[in-house]
This record gives C-alpha cells, structure tokens and sequence, in this order.
C-alpha cells in the first residue's frame, strides 16, 4: 500500500467511529472472529485500544491484521485503522 493510499484511507476513516474496542482480557479469539465478520460488510475499520489494555496498540494491530489477513493503515495513539478489500462488492476505491 503506498502512502497516497493510507492517506486517502486515513481520511476516510476520520468520519468513522470505533466499532470494537479491546480491553483488559486484550485481543481475544472472540474480538479477532468478530473483527473477521465486520471485514464481510465493511471495508475499512478503527478499533479503540482502551486505557487498562496493557498491549501495545501497534502489536495489536499487527496480530489483528495478521489473523485477518488485513492491512494497518495507521496507529494513532490509542487508535487502530484497518483495511480489507472486498473482492465481490467493493465499496472504497483506493487511488494509484
């Protein structure tokens, strides 16, 4: 992914809200099964890493991309944002 596309990602995801949040119990099989389900409707998801997570959010992100076989586009703080292309119906255009 080039960096003109994480910026236009990142944009898009400015508009969004945190559809999950991980907490104290960090990344479960649970959280990570849900987040997979949320990459069949949407495309593009911030996760919120709450303030009694212990984990690191850019390690979390790094497992979360890799057992959904997602992109991070970015970690701000305590903010996660996650890309997955649908390839059947996709919704977001990425630039080239």
């Amino acid at each position: 992914m080039t960096s003109k596309q994480r910026a236009y990602l990142n944009g898009l995801a400015n508009s969004i809200e945190p559809i999950f949040h991980v907490g104290k119990s960090s990344l479960t099989p649970e959280v990570t099964a849900a987040i997979n389900d949320a990459f069949h409707t949407k495309e593009l998801i911030k996760i919120g890493v709450l303030k009694n997570c212990m984990d690191d959010p850019r390690e979390i992100a790094d497992m979360v991309a890799e057992r959904t076989h997602s992109q991070v586009v970015m970690v701000i703080g305590k903010k996660i944002i996650l890309y997955k292309e649908n390839k059947d119906n996709p919704k977001i255009i990425l630039p080239r």
